[in-house]
């Protein structure tokens, strides 16, 4: 990785409306400037758009929402789309599924994440999903900006990301 670059990173999910939302709005508060979250899915619905409470979360939380908004994937397979260096799938269905090709094969891993959104009962009680789910990716990403990523090329890059997923 080649220093005062921000580090890529896209944050995959199926219908990008809750972890990979939290996820890239997450890395780009706590990576300040040394990382670029993005976040797509794999198949968003037809005017998908971020869960209320997750943005609700980010927000109390004091993390921006501003620019946030559900995308397909395809998205960033195209050629003018940015460079990713690092793929993350955050949920079961988005890993198991046959990838587009990404311009400069980043590296890639797979932190998986139980679906906050299919939780229910009260809105406090799926409010306390979202924030559940925000804590575990903090503290994975806690350790992922603070790996030595400057002297680390793709495949450390991607070993240390899967070896994350055991944390």
């Amino acid at each position: 990785m080649t220093p005062n670059t921000p580090l890529n990173v896209l944050f995959l999910c199926t219908h990008n409306s809750a972890r990979s939302i939290l996820a890239e709005a997450l890395l780009n508060h706590m990576g300040k400037g040394r990382f670029q979250a993005y976040s797509a899915g794999s198949s968003p619905r037809e005017n998908q758009r971020p869960n209320p409470l997750g943005l609700k979360t980010l927000e109390n939380a004091g993390i921006s929402t501003e620019g946030l908004h559900s995308k397909s994937w395809d998205f960033f397979a195209t050629p003018d789309a940015p460079h990713m260096d690092l793929v993350i799938t955050v949920c079961d269905n988005a890993a198991g599924e046959v990838c587009p090709y990404w311009p400069g094969q980043p590296a890639t891993a797979h932190w998986g994440y139980a679906d906050p959104s299919a939780v229910e009962g009260s809105d406090e009680q799926r409010l306390e999903a979202f924030r559940q789910t925000l804590h575990l990716i903090h503290r994975r990403l806690e350790i992922f900006i603070n790996l030595p990523l400057n002297s680390l090329d793709k495949m450390g890059l991607e070993q240390s990301a899967r070896e994350l997923a055991r944390t």
